[in-house]
Order: C-alpha cells, then sequence, then structure tokens
C-alpha cells in the first residue's frame, strides 16, 4: 500500500473524512459504519441527514452482503459493476446492522463500485465508504483537489490524488429493486 493510501485509511479510521477519486467524480469519504464521521460528512456537504448516502464497495463479490439481489439486479451487477453506476436495492440485514443509521434505515441503499483502483483499494483497506460527490450541497462537484479543498478545507483531513481524473459526470442511478433494471438518472 502506497504512502497516500496508508494516511488516508488511518484519517478514515479516526474518524476522518477523506476525498477520493472514482471513475466519475471525486469523492467524499467517510467510514459507513461510523455515525460520527457520517455525520461529519452530512455538516461538510451542508446537506440535510434525511438525503440518502450511497455506500462504496471495494469488489461486486461484496455487494451480496450489503444488499438483497433479485435475479435481474446480479445480471446487471455481473455486466455493468465495476463501473459509473450506483445501484439502488434493497439492504440486507447486515447493512442495517453495519451501517451507520442515516444510511441504514431507509428502505433501499445506494451501492457504488467505482471502476477505480485507489476508490476500490481504500474500501478494501479501511471498509465500505460513504460515496458522494466531494461538493457543498447544491454546488457543482469538485473536479480537483484544489477544488475540494476549496470547499471543505480541514474538515476533510486527507484529499488523496486524482490521477486519472474521472469522467466529470455523475453515476448513472439504476433501480434494482423491480423485476427490471430501471434508469432513475442519467448524468
Amino acid at each position: 500500500m502506497d504512502a497516500a493510501l496508508a494516511t488516508a485509511v488511518a484519517a478514515l479510521r479516526q474518524g476522518g473524512l477523506v476525498v477520493y477519486p472514482t471513475d466519475t467524480l471525486l469523492g467524499l469519504g467517510a467510514l459507513a459504519c461510523d455515525r460520527r464521521a457520517v455525520d461529519r460528512l452530512v455538516a461538510a456537504k451542508g446537506r440535510s441527514a434525511a438525503q440518502p448516502i450511497s455506500v462504496c464497495l471495494s469488489s461486486t463479490e461484496e455487494v451480496d452482503r450489503y444488499a438483497r439481489l433479485t435475479p435481474a439486479a446480479r445480471r446487471f451487477v455481473r455486466r455493468h459493476l465495476p463501473g459509473p453506476f450506483t445501484i439502488l436495492v434493497r439492504p440486507s440485514s447486515e447493512s442495517r446492522r453495519s451501517f451507520a443509521a442515516t444510511i441504514a434505515r431507509r428502505p433501499t441503499i445506494g451501492i457504488r463500485v467505482p471502476d477505480h483502483p485507489t476508490a476500490r483499494a481504500l474500501a478494501r483497506v479501511a471498509g465500505p465508504l460513504t460515496a458522494t460527490s466531494a461538493n457543498r450541497h447544491g454546488a457543482a462537484p469538485a473536479r480537483t483537489r484544489s477544488v475540494a479543498r476549496r470547499s471543505f478545507g480541514r474538515a476533510v483531513r486527507v484529499y488523496l490524488p486524482a490521477t486519472p481524473a474521472g469522467s466529470g459526470v455523475p453515476s448513472t442511478l439504476v433501480d434494482l429493486t423491480g423485476a427490471e433494471p430501471r434508469e432513475v438518472r442519467r448524468h
């Protein structure tokens, strides 16, 4: 593990926030199981705790652990993840036990498995992270570390390098709770 990733993992384990690269945008991460860290993330973004927060996983194999998947959902995951999609699924009992209340107490959960090695390595070593764009609520997503740093300052402990840069557009949100996948939001 390189030094920057090790520093980010340590910050997350201490309840800190991290800006990390994904295949779409820069993400703002906290450990999804740490209620205080998730609360800090919500405050840093300036958004309501009632708004959903997605979770970043390290691999498609982890999806079954945190979601109840239909056969159609399984096919979608196999074909499209890792990739620029956030899947909306029913949470497993482990999701409800493991993730902070702002994430786990909803009827659905958003899950990301980004096609970016740094994002997946961070989630693999530290554990499931929040997967929300690095921006203040209502502002355009940060595309560079310097823009993210201007938005969050010292509220974020680590700003990981964003190379290679993501596509710059949000992930496509796909609802996998029904019999067939349904696109909810496209870029």
